[in-house]
């Protein structure tokens, strides 16, 4: 699947409120599939309510079935039941992973989905399937186990045993006396009449049907979409991980790779695509005489279940020919036309060729098609020859020159490309190692930017969207390893494994090992892996195995362990090392990192040591290798004399996976040199040092001052992005929201101006001149929102002015658009500096609009008015009128967490508590406790604050609000001993 995200490393409000509304409507959906699936989950379809026999939502058409399929007997003769874990013998049933009775050697599946260009479906359709599935017998067996799911099975015959050699031509047929359901575990059972027998193939021939859901994003889903005017609607398919389950019967672990023929039914005013090319087309008629097209495809190569794809649309595409295989990008009519699939395509093509020629294999199908759909939650997804992904990261208007889209774009496409190598070609044996492939997908999307890119900031990107993210992630006591050793998962705890650490530690990983070895040593090892797994399954070891041959043939690189054993101490244990420098004596420990560490806290956990690859500099000059291998080691060559041109900084270019720390006399000589000449430090080291002080003194590693104190010598700061991880440490959201009520706002605000003036007057130079300058400048589109609305929170009154000044020609005038980076803070101060006038003007454009990412940056603005009234009015429209009836984003947590609208929003609450939660839902009205509790530091406010919700809420929902609560007093009185600390240093030095 595609990275969980890419385009920069802090989330901008607008992000915030398009998530956060993302996720108000999956609860919703999920609230509906509850209900929904309440009365089913026991039963196949045949037995939902309404399903045949009534006018349900999950009702087919009133249509005689579209084709008769083959039963053993006539229908009443098969019997077909769901039998309770409680009411069952324990069995292979109860297990979660499959018995090893049989292996999958090849599918014959079709299906026909019940889509019709006249016929909108309401939330769910009908679809009839076929399926005949071979496969090798290694065990004797009366019963048969494959994974369906929320399918009714219509009819079921076993063949065989085949005779080999002769086209798999039968001399038998298996009794079927029985087939049920174990859902609990998501399994179909055939009992038979006779045993097969081991070292036979049979043929299992399953016919049944399923309901496609609007938008659920598992399994076959459905869109409606508006494209040149007209509503119109798609199925598309998503079966990664376990939801190919959901749409035929199937052998569903990744391990069970087979070859697919597939053959999809369809309206002739639709395209059909799969995985591989069409091999033919006929026409067929259903019972009522509508004329329906047979479309068939190519035989795929041996792959998991999880890549299978399918696609039927009425789509436009681009395409072009790459090492004559061709590729194609699929969207709406109105964004090919537009030019909007152009960028993707352009890209596509060498991205390919760069990684074939990388790892010398060739990509094994022969063709790729790439379908931007209306929406899909995953972003991406690698299905071998059919990528799917969400048209926001695909497609790119060639207007649109001032945002890192591009990048996001050339990430993800390069992302899933990786895949076709890394999970498609080689499949990691079962998914407690499915960062084997996200986490070298997400390393080599990196890799093609900067193959293509030579000059682009490589370490500091690396760091901005992946390093920084997840070492605030990471941590001892409570994350997962890497690799995982349980296998036993749930359906359920195998999606949770797409999570940061598969692939942002995973790729942190990939990093690591390519920076201690060498970039040809790793690539040579890869190609290795690669070529002996290729259409087959490989584990952690697997990998291990195939560096260690590579460092064997070789004498240059020298390792203290093997790498196995080097790189399990990253793999088998969660969380990272703090590494520990003192560089008077030149001892070097490490621990394992803790959130908010207390004094001994290692002996709290199990954890062993790394063996940490420590690459160096000192005084401005790369050093050789070293290892810590153990707790601590003596490093005399790290240790420095009193000279201010002795230094030493450990991590070079950030490419180990782990914080680092000093000593004070450590720190003294980073602090002297940042002060006297800050560009002997390179630029990804002031990142480093800035992140790892802050980040360590918020966990009680280091004193808040020693982190200060590297901040004094900003006034000399050029750089865009270490300003942006400077002021993304120090002026965090809780302080933006609370400060002016403290005595820390006038002397951060003193404090910061004054070192701010020089980058401020670089860029507020280029805004009103020539923005345009910087449409290749990635780092500085995603931090000048974050420098441009710090400026401006801190009141500096050329910001102020220059808010107004563009958000005033942009309403006179909206061709004067707002520059994307700063869009957010100029509609902001725009509202806050004008009235009502410029807030109904937001509203009417608001109501205009039917992009979703500017409803949501509208929404945020208007929540900036400094007029009670008006916010008052804003939250009173929000509960009774159109037009924010359908955006399901809450106005009114969004009113409270300014300063002003805190006070409104807590007025507002106490006399339409009741509308407000019938309006937005109960999880809502507990985001919103949140936003309105985030101040509280008493017991006694909480209290009050419980008092005040508690009969809107369920009793397990109280506990959970009155433990959060309580955790947000505990780090208020912490920040409240910080930002004390933090004052108090501000006056000495300002």
């Amino acid at each position: 699947m595609g990275p969980p995200s890419s385009s920069g490393f802090y989330v901008s409000r607008a992000v915030a409120l398009l998530l956060a509304g993302l996720v108000a409507a999956l609860l919703l959906a999920l609230t509906i599939l509850a209900a929904f699936y309440g009365h089913c989950a026991r039963v196949p379809p045949s037995a939902l309510p309404g399903l045949g026999d009534s006018e349900a939502e999950c009702s087919p058409p009133r249509r005689q079935k579209p084709t008769p399929t083959p039963t053993p007997s006539s229908a009443g003769e098969l019997a077909v039941t769901t039998t309770p874990r409680d009411e069952r013998p324990p069995g292979p049933w109860d297990h979660l992973r499959l018995p090893p009775w049989l292996l999958p050697l090849h599918y014959d599946l079709e299906l026909w989905p019940l889509l019709r260009p006249d016929e909108l479906p309401a939330r769910s359709l009908l679809f009839y399937g076929r399926v005949n599935i071979t496969v090798r017998c290694t065990m004797a067996t009366v019963r048969l186990l494959l994974h369906s799911l929320f399918q009714d099975c219509e009819g079921a015959e076993v063949r065989g045993p085949l005779s080999p050699g002769t086209g798999n031509t039968t001399v038998g047929r298996v009794p079927v006396d029985k087939v049920w359901f174990a859902l609990d575990t998501e399994y179909m059972v055939l009992e038979l009449g006779e045993s097969l027998q081991p070292g036979s193939s049979y043929e299992l021939q399953l016919s049944f049907s399923g309901v496609v859901f609007e938008d659920l994003k598992e399994g076959l889903f459905f869109s409606v979409y508006t494209d040149q005017g007209e509503r119109r609607v798609l199925i598309a398919s998503q079966l990664e991980p376990t939801f190919a389950r959901f749409v035929f019967p199937c052998f569903d672990e990744p391990a069970l790779k087979a070859t697919f023929n597939i053959t999809i039914i369809h309206h002739p005013s639709y395209v059909a695509l799969s995985n591989m090319p069409k091999l033919g087309q006929s026409e067929k008629e259903d019972v009522n005489g509508s004329k329906w097209t047979v479309t068939t495809f190519s035989t795929t190569p041996h792959m998991p279940t999880y890549l299978v794809a399918f696609v039927i649309c009425d789509y436009d595409h681009v395409n072009r020919t790459e090492r004559g295989k061709e590729i194609r990008i699929w969207a709406r009519k109105d964004a090919i036309a537009s030019g909007n699939a152009d960028f993707a395509l352009n890209i596509t093509g060498p991205t390919f060729s760069f990684l074939e020629d990388l790892f010398n294999i060739s990509y094994s199908l022969p063709k790729t098609d790439i379908i931007a759909l209306p929406s899909f939650d995953n972003h991406a997804m690698e299905n071998w020859g059919l990528m799917v992904f969400d048209e926001s990261v695909l497609l790119l208007d060639p207007k649109d020159q001032l945002t890192e889209k591009k990048t996001l774009i050339a990430n993800i496409v390069s992302h899933e490309i990786a895949h076709q190598w890394f999970g498609n070609l080689v499949t990691m044996n079962w998914w407690n190692n499915v960062w084997l492939k996200e986490g070298f997908a997400s390393y080599f999307e990196y890799e093609v930017i900067n193959y293509f890119h030579p000059k682009f900031p490589r370490n500091e990107v690396f760091f901005s969207n992946i390093l920084h993210h997840v070492l605030r992630e990471d941590h001892a006591l409570v994350t997962r390893a890497l690799a995982m050793k349980v296998e036993n998962f749930k359906t359920s705890e195998i999606e949770e494994l797409f999570d940061i650490f598969a692939y942002s530690k995973g790729a942190s990983m990939a990093r690591m090992l390519s920076s201690f070895l060498n970039k040809h040593l790793f690539v040579s090892a890869l190609k290795s892996y690669l070529k002996t797994f290729s259409y087959s399954n490989a584990e952690q070891d697997d990998l291990w195995r195939h560096f260690q041959m590579a460092i064997d043939d070789q004498s240059t690189v020298i390792l203290p362990a093997t790498i196995k054993n080097i790189m399990d101490s990253w793999t088998h244990q969660s969380g990272f090392p703090v590494i520990t420098l003192n560089v008077s004596t030149g001892i070097m420990k490490q621990e394992p990192f803790y959130l908010e560490k207390v004094k001994n806290q290692t002996l709290l956990t199990n954890n062993g040591t790394w063996i940490v690859p420590i690459l160096w500099i000192k005084n401005g000059t790369t050093q050789s290798l070293v290892w810590l291998d153990q707790s601590s080691k003596v490093f005399p060559e790290m240790q420095v004399s009193d000279s201010d041109r002795d230094w030493v900084i450990l991590n070079l270019n950030m490419t180990g996976y782990y914080r680092v720390n000093y000593d004070k006399l450590g720190w003294k000589k980073l602090n002297q040199l940042l002060e006297k000449d800050p560009k002997a430090i390179p630029i990804i080291h002031r990142l480093q040092l800035i992140d790892d002080a802050f980040f360590l003194s918020k966990n009680n590693y280091i004193e808040i001052e020693t982190a200060l104190e590297l901040t004094k010598y900003l006034a000399e700061e050029d750089e865009i992005i270490v300003w942006h991880t400077v002021l993304a440490n120090l002026v965090t959201k809780d302080l933006v929201s609370d400060v002016k009520n403290s005595d820390l706002y006038p002397l951060l605000k003193k404090y910061l101006l004054k070192r701010l003036n020089s980058i401020w007057n670089i860029y507020v130079t280029i805004i009103r001149e020539n923005v345009l300058v910087l449409q290749h400048d990635y780092l500085a589109l995603i931090s000048l929102e974050k420098l441009f609305g710090t400026v401006c929170w801190l009141g500096l009154e050329d910001c102020l002015q220059l808010s107004k000044e563009l958000f005033t020609k942009w309403v006179d005038h909206p061709e004067n658009e707002i520059p994307y980076p700063i869009k957010e803070v100029v509609l902001c101060y725009g509202i806050a500096l004008g009235s009502d006038k410029e807030w109904d003007i937001l509203l009417n454009i608001y109501t205009n609009t039917t992009k979703e990412e500017e409803k949501f940056q509208l929404a945020y603005a208007m929540s900036c008015s400094k007029d009670p009234w008006i916010l008052n009015r804003y939250m009173e429209y929000a509960i009774s009128a159109s037009p924010f009836t359908s955006n399901e984003t809450n106005i009114i947590e969004v009113v409270a967490a300014s300063d002003i609208g805190w006070y409104v929003a807590k007025d507002f609450l106490v006399n339409n508590l009741q509308a407000v939660s019938k309006r937005y839902g109960t999880q809502s009205l507990i985001n919103l406790i949140y936003t309105i509790g985030r101040a509280i530091t008493t017991d006694i406010q909480i209290e009050e604050l419980e008092q005040f919700f508690n009969n809107m809420l369920e009793e397990d929902q109280r506990i959970k609000v009155h433990t959060k609560l309580q955790t947000i007093k505990n780090e208020n009185l912490k920040n409240k001993e910080r930002r004390d600390r933090m004052a108090e240093w501000l006056r000495r030095n300002t």
